[in-house]
């Protein structure tokens, strides 16, 4: 590890001398790591390799300003992604800045008379499920509100599958003549 610290400072102290060839070694040594640590700040690919090319590009203005035995190289450059990361998440426009739009995004709930003829409804459909016999109305529920096949509830109450088909007929209809009072 000395050695590729060493190798890395010796490209940083090349790269500014301006010497694009260490640049690129530079970037083909390190671009990985740099990006991992911008992945993991930003959570955002495109992100994190549009601030990846940005710290590249303030590694190669400032590597002047590296002094071998301060830091690490890496730790320097780590340090440069990090806080470059951190300044774009400081960036970001926050979500819900204006308080304006907010007045302007539609409701996709009910309104309060439709949820209020809902929740009558509800009660109904419930007040007529209960007329049914038990295993009937349990049937039904099984069928039409968590979505178990006929074969499933047949098994489920022990009777063959012409049965529970017939069952389900017969609730149906006599939740409608309920319904329809």
């Amino acid at each position: 590890m000395a050695g590729q610290s060493s190798d890395i400072a010796d490209l940083i102290a090349r790269v500014a001398l301006r010497d694009r060839a260490a640049f690129q070694a530079l970037y083909g040594a390190t671009s990985a790591k740099l990006f991992g640590v911008t992945l993991r700040i930003l959570r955002d690919r495109a992100e994190a390799e549009e601030a990846l090319q940005e710290v590249y590009v303030k590694i190669w203005q400032r590597a002047d300003r590296y002094r071998a035995g301060n830091y690490s190289p890496i730790s320097w450059l780590v340090a440069i992604a990090r806080n470059h990361s951190f300044d774009v998440l400081r960036a970001r426009k926050p979500v819900s800045d204006d308080i304006e739009a907010a007045f302007d995004l539609a409701d996709q709930g009910p309104n309060p008379e439709a949820a209020a003829m809902a929740s009558g409804e509800r009660a109904q459909i419930e007040a007529c499920l209960d007329e049914l016999e038990v295993d009937r109305a349990g049937a039904v529920r099984g069928a039409y509100l968590d979505g178990y096949s006929y074969e499933e509830l047949a098994s489920r109450y022990g009777v063959p599958l012409n049965t529970m088909r017939t069952w389900l007929r017969r609730s149906l209809m006599k939740l409608k003549e309920c319904l329809t009072r």
